[in-house]
């Protein structure tokens, strides 16, 4: 059970504590990816975002220095002076000034074709300011950037003159990555130290609930006196709390229960060995009157009779009940000694006047160590039920089908039992009569009284007729270490079997010791 105990918690705490540490996890690299795409994003933003503005601006100051000294309309070498120059103050940038069909690159071997697109050519011939693009050019980020030259005069009129200034953003795109790359690398250690947080969260967390699971089940397998330690105040505390709140209750419940159990066991012990003193001199009295019936008048002689017959059977159901009684309190031994189970069953069945009523098929020289009034008790028990609820031919059959078992079945041919009584046939005070119906006279049917003063039993033996015959059967095989199971026989009628080892378990290591 404690091993049993151990796996459950180390499953429970397991499988709580992965999903802890996955949630944590997951958290933080959610936290972390989402940080990273933000800064990615601001970061290229604002390093574009400054490029931009700086082409923009050195365009504009660079156009407005050269420009002044051309003349309009220019010519070709006029045209790539200008582009030189406005490209002189801009770095390593490429300039292309176009008029109309003339074209000038600052860098004649410069491929720009590729690079100023034609919907940047329109936005800045409509002579609306400034305007820029960014390409991808042969796998690689360009920033083109794009006005229109107006005269000086006042009117802002254009000149027909279009500057392009071609910015190269790769260093740009290399110093957004490496942050990018900075950040990635980071996510790293962000999502172990997340993983290290959740596993000492998870100990704070599960250790209260691994104790709280542990004292559960100790609860369930019958540790009443578990408990659970309040740490503090949170959810947890309360939690434990009402644990040990119900513990507390369903312990005061199972004492008073108990207690209960206790005086109505003492209470019946009791009542039947206070019994037992008025209805011996009951049954004396009832003897003689059942001998002088037959010299009383008819009416007499029939209440005599019948006062008779009630006292006996209140004996029984006196003697059931102590027998029940010990039971009950753990007081019954077993007298076990190795004996022939087929000579046991015979001279059962002799005892009560049934064999000529009983068919048996006994296995020779079956031999276990029982206790052999008890057996009798089983075995009286059984058939005597078979003969007053089922009907001819009653069968006892003794087999020994394992090497280590033996069985011994009786089956009758009567109504059989219906699956509610064979669920209840067992219980206490539980009689099948509406199940099984027919009922024979004679004193071997009823049985006669309980045990006599030498310790043997009369005709019938505990149980006929008091409800408890069948209960009483049942804790004597479980006595030996056996049991019985009601079945019903296929072509009709009632069987129940009894299975014994043939050697009891305690005999079994007292011979080895």
């Amino acid at each position: 059970m404690r091993r049993s105990l151990g796996r459950g918690s180390r499953r429970l705490a397991g499988g709580l504590r992965v999903r802890l540490v996955v949630t944590f996890v997951l958290v933080a690299l959610v936290s972390a990816v989402t940080a990273t795409a933000l800064a990615y994003r601001d970061a290229r933003t604002a390093v574009l975002q400054r490029t931009q503005n700086t082409a923009v601006n050195d365009l504009r100051e660079r156009v407005a220095a050269v420009g002044a000294g051309l003349d309009l309309p220019p010519d070709q070498r006029s045209l790539s002076r200008f582009a030189a120059k406005v490209s002189e103050g801009l770095g390593a940038r490429i300039v292309v000034a176009r008029h109309q069909d003339l074209t000038a690159v600052s860098d004649a071997y410069a491929d720009t074709e590729g690079r100023i697109t034609a919907e940047l050519r329109a936005a800045v011939r409509s002579g609306d300011g400034a305007r820029f693009q960014r390409v991808q050019w042969r796998g690689d980020p360009y920033l083109v950037v794009g006005t229109p030259v107006t005269y000086a005069d006042g009117d802002r009129r254009t000149s027909g003159l279009e500057v392009f200034v071609i910015t190269d953003l790769r260093a740009e795109r290399d110093d957004t990555a490496a942050l990018l790359d900075s950040v990635r690398t980071g996510t790293v250690p962000v999502v172990v130290l997340a993983a290290l947080l959740a596993l000492l969260a998870a100990g704070t967390v599960l250790r209260p609930v691994r104790k709280l699971g542990r004292a559960t089940r100790e609860l369930a397998a019958g540790d009443l006196g578990s408990r659970v330690a309040v740490r503090g105040h949170d959810e947890l505390a309360d939690l434990a709390r009402t644990f040990n709140e119900t513990a507390d209750a369903l312990q005061a419940s199972d004492a008073e229960l108990r207690a209960q159990e206790a005086k109505a066991r003492r209470f019946v012990a009791d009542v039947s060995h206070e019994l037992r003193t008025p209805l011996a001199a009951m049954t004396m009295v009832a003897t003689v009157l059942e001998e002088d019936a037959d010299q009383l008048p008819p009416d007499a002689a029939h209440a005599a009779r019948t006062v008779g017959a009630e006292t006996a059977r209140l004996s029984r159901l006196v003697e059931d009940l102590m027998e029940i009684s010990r039971f009950d309190a753990g007081a019954v031994r077993l007298d076990a000694t190795v004996t022939d189970l087929a000579d046991t069953v015979r001279a059962s069945l002799a005892l009560r006047g049934w064999t000529d009523r009983v068919t048996v098929e006994l296995r020779e020289n079956v031999r276990a160590v029982v206790d052999r009034r008890r057996i009798d008790v089983i075995v009286a028990n059984l058939v005597g039920n078979a003969l007053r609820h089922g009907a001819p031919p009653v069968t006892v059959t003794l087999a020994a089908p394992g090497g280590d078992r033996v069985t011994l079945e009786v089956a009758d041919r009567g109504p059989g039992l219906p699956p509610e009584a064979r669920e209840r046939v067992f219980d206490r005070f539980y009689k099948a009569d509406a199940a099984r119906t027919r009922s024979t006279s004679g004193g071997g049917d009823r049985g006669g009284g309980g045990p006599g003063a030498d310790g043997s039993f009369g005709q019938g033996g505990f149980g006929q007729g008091s409800g408890l015959g069948m209960a009483i059967a049942l804790e004597n095989a479980r006595l030996h270490g056996g049991t019985i199971e009601a079945a019903e026989r296929p072509e009709g009628g009632a069987v129940f079997t009894l299975h014994l080892p043939l050697r009891h378990p305690e005999e079994e290591e007292e011979g080895d010791g």
